[in-house]
């Protein structure tokens, strides 16, 4: 991995420093201080002249910081020559931000691509956005890895009788459906009304779930609100048990607490592109790093990074070619 510099900020080492080890590499230093009148400041503590460097940053919170941690980060690479500046950005938070739908409202998710582009980025290397269009904010190129892959594998070594897959909301059905489709599952689908940031309503199921085994998916797990009203009607509508997948596990506010009080929640499970709790021991984290790993060794070597997911997901996976070319 010659020419490889990887640098983190302070929102995820430990994610940095595994992606480092499946690349044979050790992650640079970066000195990030403080003025006495709260500005930020960040240095980088190698050589990035015509370097490849990769920055890897989650937008958790604090998610401001960390937000500012990786642009100065980024404008630092920039002002030392770097040859390409690649930001990974496991989760990138501001993808919640996606759509005008109120009077006078801000769309972070744009802003904020529209800051990282400004800053000096080159390229976008993220997972599992919160809406697909968020994807078409970026004025530079952004590989959109998915982790359905992974937390297939992590249910293919269980038992799956009479197991189902289903999605919180209609807007999550698509991921749903291919999770069922790489484990051979049926699925459904909750009936979501948002009522506020932390309040939902699920009032209908879509699909069988009755006496079954409900395997729930979703992008991301913040509050947990969601999550338990899903789980509520499921059991109103039947289902057995309930093991629950996500790809962010954030678990905000009393989310851990609502979760494992929860008792027909049997295992919750997921990635670790944010740091996992440390007052959560039921948690089962699956790694990404090596995911990443493979796709920073893609781009610095032009290969193609959607070759990672031939048959795991079709919206990532390359066309096929028609007979007789090549």
């Amino acid at each position: 991995m010659k020419g490889i510099v990887v640098f983190s900020g302070s929102a995820h080492p430990e994610l940095a420093d595994e992606i480092c080890d499946h690349l044979g590499l050790r992650r640079s230093g970066v000195k990030i201080s403080r003025f006495s009148n709260d500005c930020l400041q960040a240095q980088l503590l190698a050589n990035c002249r015509q370097r490849d460097v990769y920055i890897v940053q989650p937008l958790v919170p604090p998610t401001q910081e960390h937000l500012m941690e990786l642009l100065l980060m980024i404008d630092a690479a920039r002002g030392a020559s770097a040859g390409q500046i690649t930001a990974v950005i496991p989760h990138y938070a501001y993808a919640r931000s996606d759509k005008k739908d109120a009077s006078r409202i801000s769309i972070g998710g744009k802003l904020v691509a529209d800051m990282l582009a400004t800053a000096g980025v080159d390229r976008v290397l993220t997972m599992n956005l919160h809406a697909p269009q968020v994807h078409g904010f970026f004025s530079v190129p952004v590989d959109h890895l998915t982790a359905l892959g992974v937390i297939a594998d992590h249910y293919r070594d269980k038992d799956l009788t009479n197991c189902v897959v289903v999605s919180p909301d209609l807007g999550n059905a698509k991921q749903a459906t291919l999770l069922s489709r790489l484990l051979n599952l049926p699925v459904a689908a909750g009936s979501k009304q948002r009522k506020a940031d932390d309040k939902v309503v699920i009032d209908a199921i879509v699909g069988d779930v009755q006496g079954k085994r409900a395997i729930v998916l979703d992008d991301e797990i913040a509050t947990g609100g969601s999550i338990v009203e899903i789980v509520r009607a499921l059991q109103d509508f039947g289902a057995a048990e309930v093991s629950v997948a996500c790809t962010h596990g954030l678990f905000t506010g009393n989310a851990v607490e609502k979760l494992m009080g929860t008792d027909a929640i049997k295992e919750i499970v997921s990635t670790n592109t944010v740091p996992a709790p440390k007052n959560f021991p039921g948690l089962t984290c699956l790694s990404v790093a090596q995911l990443f790993a493979s796709a920073i060794d893609r781009i610095h070597n032009g290969r193609s990074v959607s070759k990672l997911f031939d048959n795991v997901d079709p919206t990532h996976a390359p066309p096929p070619q028609p007979e007789g070319l090549f």
